[in-house]
């Protein structure tokens, strides 16, 4: 079988190549390495079964040549997460959008078989954090609650999906994932994710910086469940719509950064625009129709993380079979 994965490089997204290399598919990467980075994929140079293709999704010709008769397509292509896209709005919106539509007309064109959309649980902003701020998990049908650029450009991606399997027959279906975490996070810069900040910030031994004042919660999910639930997504057509990908449970900041450095020094910065309260993933849909379930909780996630980067390996496979 043939596959592409759009953003391939990056964090979540060359994860997911481990896993479909390991499996024997014949993978296609796409990525402009704005955010991935080729040593991701290292452990795959010279394979005959990976093609990389150092190209942007806005382009139509590429996005059509990448696309062309795969049976699936993941489309991870982003500029991710919610403050850059609030710094920079039109190349986030931009980006995100016309990604989107070249690679869903791509497939309709190349009679892809099967098209997987990574979402993300911030489109649900407050109407979201409110729930989950009284400990109730938030399910797939909630009013959507736009506080970025980005959430933004993640429900034009969440409803094109859908748009694209009504019109065209196309089968879609929309991943949201919740606060990814786990080997190849980024830990500088403002794509950084909290964990990976904290975990850096450690290793330098300086005070680990929390905005607000760290009681906001989030519902943190191991790369490694990312990667199956994309996984068994890919292979089940009757699965459509939009699916949680979260653990159920949330932490609160200074929980997280009292298990990354436990009695250490902590700088509390000022909050920012666009952020909300806590997430909480209701995941029943995965769980009944998909059939996913979260596999590792914070505590192993954590340590598995350590142990891979500590030992040098970029990257870990959790099969999916």
């Amino acid at each position: 079988m043939a596959v592409a994965v759009i953003g391939g490089a990056g964090f979540i997204g060359s994860n997911l190549v481990d896993e479909l290399m390991v499996q024997g598919f014949e993978v296609t990467v796409l990525d402009n390495l704005l955010d991935g980075k080729l040593e991701n994929l290292a452990r795959w140079k010279g394979h005959p079964k990976l093609e990389f293709i150092r190209g942007d999704a806005r382009d139509r010709d590429i996005a059509r040549r990448v696309c062309d008769h795969k049976d699936w397509v993941f489309n991870l292509a982003a500029m991710a997460r919610i403050q850059p896209s609030i710094t920079d709005p039109h190349f986030a919106l931009e980006n995100n959008i016309m990604s989107a539509v070249n690679i869903l007309e791509a497939c309709r064109i190349g009679e892809v078989k099967r098209y997987v959309y990574s979402a993300s649980s911030s489109v649900v902003g407050d109407n979201g954090s409110e729930l989950a701020d009284n400990n109730i998990p938030v399910h797939e049908l909630i009013e959507r609650d736009i506080k970025s650029p980005y959430s933004l450009s993640k429900v034009f991606g969440e409803d094109l999906a859908q748009l694209y399997q009504r019109l065209y027959g196309l089968p879609t279906c929309a991943l949201r994932y919740f606060n990814a975490y786990g080997p190849r996070h980024q830990e500088s810069g403002s794509y950084a994710t909290v964990i990976a900040l904290f975990r850096k910030q450690k290793r330098l031994g300086i005070p680990l910086t929390i905005v607000g004042d760290g009681t906001q919660r989030r519902d943190f999910t191991f790369v490694g469940d990312i990667v199956r639930a994309n996984m068994f997504a890919a292979m089940n057509f009757a699965a459509t719509g939009t699916f949680n990908i979260g653990t159920g449970k949330n932490y609160s900041i200074l929980e997280i950064a009292e298990m990354i450095d436990p009695g250490g020094e902590r700088e509390f910065l000022p909050t920012r625009k666009g952020e909300y309260k806590a997430t909480l993933a209701d995941n029943k849909k995965a769980r009944s129709i998909l059939g996913w379930k979260p596999q590792v909780d914070l505590a192993t996630g954590l340590i598995i993380t350590n142990a891979f980067e500590e030992m040098g390996r970029p990257s870990l496979i959790i099969a999916s079979r």
